[in-house]
This record gives C-alpha cells, structure tokens and sequence, in this order.
C-alpha cells in the first residue's frame, strides 16, 4: 500500500518577542476542517473556549458565532499583549488516515525547538496541548511527561525550563470545558500571566 503524501506545516509560528510560554500542539487538521488561517483552526476544538474562559470569564468572547469562526484579530491581540507564543512540534507529517486525530499522524520532519526559542528569549515554559506534541520533547529532550496540570524542569540549550501538562482541548478528551479551563488558568497564574 502507497504510503500518503507528505504534507508541509501550512501557518508559520507566532511568536511574539515578548513570550514567556511557548504552546505546542501537534499538527493542524486538514485544511477542509479550518474556520480561520491560524492554530487549533477547528470550530469544534475548545482551545479558543478555554482562552477566553480564562482571560476574560467567557468562554464565547474569542467565537464569532454568526460566522461560525473565531475572531481571530482578538485571539492574536490577546496572545501578543499576554506574551503567549503558539506552533507545532511536528512540521511535517504524513496523515495514515486522512482525519485530525493524533493518533494517525506519522511525524516526518520535527520542528526544532531551539530554534523557536531562540525567537523567544524571555520564554521558560512550554505547554504540549496534546500526547503527540509530547513525544518531541520527551524522546528527543528526555523530559518525563508531568502529571496532567503539573510541570517537569529540564534544560534545553543551556536554558532553564518547565514543560507543562495540560488537558487536550480536542472535544474527543473526555473533559468539561470548565475543568479543562481550570487547569489552563493555574497555569497561566503560576507562569505570571494572568
């Protein structure tokens, strides 16, 4: 059987010079499942849910609704004032069957991490949304995956940082969104943030 193509990361990373976290997903879904050119593009993903949940007590703040996409000049006046930093450690993959799910996706090429740091030089924590997204920095940093909400310290060229765990924000992670928003808003508050 032929294997699928090969597909290219479509968006370039955010990064806002004055980033303190780094958000690191997987991948995005195909483009056919986008609402807005930009990271966790999807209408059903609750990413955007849980920031607006957590930065302004409103899960619907960042959603343009009528539209059926996100308002995405907030999201990014938003991530750029809170220092919040957004790509995928995956920069090309291979979809095995054709959906958005992690769990089908061969990572071909990963994205180097250092170099997205060195962009970033206020930036000491990292937050993988995703079990896929960990696997890059767990097998090629040797950092344990941390308890869900928690951290784990490691050092990645010559830096001090802390990878954090949070709920996935795929609607398949059998969560509520306010649960999930409590985690993301602890995280937030210890990083200095919020």
């Amino acid at each position: 059987m032929e294997k699928p193509d090969i597909e290219r990361h479509p968006l370039q990373p955010f990064l806002p010079p004055n980033a303190r976290l780094l958000m690191l997903g997987s991948f995005p879904p195909p483009r056919r499942r986008w609402a807005m050119d930009f990271f966790y593009p999807n209408r059903t993903n609750m990413m955007w849910e849980i920031i607006g949940l957590v930065f302004y007590g409103d899960s619907q703040r960042l959603i343009d609704a009528p539209h059926k996409t996100f308002r995405l000049e907030d999201i990014k006046t938003l991530l750029e004032s809170r220092g919040i930093a957004i790509y995928d450690t995956a920069c090309a993959v291979r979809r095995l069957s054709g959906n958005a799910s992690d769990k089908d996706l061969e990572v071909v090429e990963k994205t180097d991490i250092p170099v997205l740091l060195s962009h970033l030089p206020l930036c000491h924590d990292i937050v993988c949304t995703g079990q896929k997204s960990f696997s890059v920095l767990t097998d090629d940093f040797g950092v344990p995956v941390p308890a869900m909400g928690a951290y784990n310290d490691f050092t990645l060229a010559g830096r001090p940082m802390r990878l954090w765990r949070m709920p996935s924000s795929s609607r398949a992670f059998p969560m509520k969104l306010d649960d999930k928003a409590a985690y993301y808003r602890h995280m937030m508050q210890q990083i200095g943030l919020l």
